[in-house]
């Protein structure tokens, strides 16, 4: 499955209009995208699952193709340690 992010395993937009859930995780980073009226991504350090762990970062980006890659380059720059 191609990502579309030069940082983390995310599959292309299709599959989240297809109404599904992702999570992953590079190192001790964990992320996980969650699916609604809006795409919802959270961050968190650890291997705990999201329902677990304490979660660092939260946002919301528009569900298409737009907000999309709006949460790819804010999970990239969370990474980065760029984002609050």
């Amino acid at each position: 499955m191609p990502s579309v992010s030069e940082v983390f395993e995310i599959p292309k937009f299709y599959y989240f209009e297809s109404g599904n859930d992702f999570s992953g995780s590079k190192g001790d980073f964990s992320y996980k995208i969650v699916n609604g009226e809006k795409l919802r991504a959270m961050t968190w350090h650890g291997r705990l699952c999201s329902a677990k762990a304490q979660i660092e970062h939260e946002s919301e980006f528009d569900r298409d193709q737009n907000g999309f890659d709006q949460m790819i380059k804010w999970l990239e720059e969370v990474y980065a340690g760029k984002s609050e």
